[in-house]
């Protein structure tokens, strides 16, 4: 069920632009239509403007207009699992608390997470109309 997302998401790594951490990482996004949108990592020598993979992958989306997200899949080091930092977290839950977040090393190794489990108690749009 999430090797398509998890293999989109390792291709996307390979295109990652990291030439100071050396730490290559791929997202893959899938919307609930059933579209992909992918991106990688891409560093700048001041670090400020770097991006991380799963916001451009999610501004892919986005700037297409697809905004009903269902999960995505990040994948880092092929040892070990990287999650998405606290900036994308928030960034995720920004287009729902049930999506899905595939924390893969690869196809067959993966596990999976609602966004609302890796950033509880979130502020999010519905926190913004309460004020």
């Amino acid at each position: 069920m999430y090797k398509e997302i998890i293999q989109k998401a390792i291709e996307a790594r390979e295109k990652a632009y990291v030439p100071y951490s050396n730490f290559l990482v791929g997202a893959a996004v899938r919307t609930k239509e059933g579209k992909y949108f992918t991106g990688c990592n891409i560093e700048s020598a001041s670090f400020t403007p770097t991006i991380c993979a799963e916001r451009t992958a999610l501004a892919k989306a986005i700037s297409e207009g697809y905004k009903n997200i269902e999960s995505i899949a990040v994948v880092g080091s092929i040892e070990d699992y990287t999650f998405p930092c606290g900036v994308c977290r928030q960034f995720i839950v920004e287009f729902g608390k049930d999506i899905e977040v595939i924390v893969a090393k690869n196809t067959e190794e993966y596990q999976v997470y609602k966004i609302s489990d890796l950033l509880p108690h979130s502020f999010g749009p519905e926190d913004i109309e309460n004020v």
